[in-house]
């Protein structure tokens, strides 16, 4: 092991619901492929959230404690001794997907789409893929990517779940010009909304139930803002776009309601398993485009240097930042969606 490997780690475990840990964790010397990582922060997500609260994000259910995160940066304390990835030293953010698995068909060139992909911090397999909230974990070295030069830790730390929105927006098509709309102000709306204006939509209309995420939605760019319950403002915007980001059945019901005929929605907000209502029939009548919006590829890579060249503006979505010793604190925040948008822990 590398002189500047550590065995033991702080980390941020979820036992069961409602029964979330600061503790120590033993830290085994990395394989050959893996690098040692100093996590610098974490940004807490809706699934760390499902996971405390429920114990289980959607039909991934808790069978082991398992350490919590994804959206994680931090510097290489130890290279991989295999010679591949960054050396010792270098900061880097986290590519939390490993694409695989066989069975069901998938488009090669959609790694996102593989039926055996796994996530950092997922209990969809088991024994499940333990997460990044710990002061030091090991992690392949084909995950890391490392940061340009200027781009703080800090800022960096929303690039996992910017990839996201990045990657919903490009399933949109051409958005420059156009009338998008966004449902739903939480972190991932908020980066969407910062990701339209980067792309030149002509106008971004922000939908959420409270006040504090559209503060933040407008800061971040969107150009005006409506409340949830106000369907018909919704169904008067005739956006040509909307990125449904509530995971909400209602939210997709205002989506219907609100695309122009002819337009397209994306979904990315993730909706709970099982039959949901929704409005197909106004879908059908008006042929609008529902596509779906899943994870990331490469789009991360992008987002590091949109966020490095200063052309991607996150800056409005942190609002808390808590130290690893009050994760409980942090979490009871990043759940109250109408006082907070993105969380992150400081390691």
């Amino acid at each position: 092991m590398s002189s500047n490997a550590t065995t033991t780690a702080t980390a941020v475990v979820a036992h069961a619901a409602n029964d979330l840990r600061v503790q120590a964790i033993e830290v085994p010397a990395p394989a050959s492929h893996e690098a040692q990582i100093a996590i610098a922060y974490g940004g807490i997500c809706g699934s760390d959230l499902h996971y405390w609260m429920h114990g289980a994000a959607g039909e991934s259910i808790l069978k082991a404690p398992m350490v919590l995160g994804h959206e994680i940066v931090g510097t290489v304390l130890a290279a991989a001794a295999d010679g591949t990835g960054p050396a010792a030293g270098t900061r880097i953010a986290v590519h939390p997907a490993t694409p695989g698995g066989s069975g069901a068909r998938y488009p090669g060139d959609r790694p996102n789409l593989s039926p055996g992909c796994t996530y950092l911090g997922s209990a969809a397999r088991y024994p499940h893929t333990e997460g990044g909230f710990a002061t030091a974990v090991n992690l392949p070295a084909r995950m890391l990517r490392e940061l340009p030069a200027g781009l703080s830790l800090r800022d960096a730390a929303l690039a996992e779940p910017a990839a996201v929105a990045w990657h919903a927006v490009s399933r949109a098509g051409g958005v420059a010009g156009k009338r998008v709309m966004v449902i739903g102000a939480g972190p991932i709306g908020v980066l969407a909304v910062a990701v339209l204006k980067r792309a030149g939509a002509a106008q971004i209309i922000a939908v959420d139930m409270f006040d504090r995420p559209l503060e933040i939605a407008t800061a971040a760019g969107a150009t005006t803002t409506l409340k949830a319950d106000d369907v018909d403002a919704i169904a008067e915007i005739e956006a040509d776009v909307v990125i449904e980001a509530s995971g909400n059945h209602r939210g997709l019901a205002s989506a219907v309601r609100g695309t122009v005929r002819g337009g397209r929605i994306v979904m990315v907000g993730l909706l709970p398993s099982g039959e949901q209502p929704a409005l197909i029939s106004l879908a059908i009548t008006r042929e609008l485009e529902l596509v779906g919006s899943f994870r990331f590829n490469d789009e991360i890579d992008e987002v590091l240097a949109a966020l490095a060249d200063g052309t991607l503006d996150v800056s409005a979505v942190v609002t808390h930042e808590f130290g690893v010793d009050d994760a409980l604190a942090a979490f009871a925040v990043a759940k109250d969606s109408a006082a907070s948008g993105k969380v992150l822990l400081k390691f």
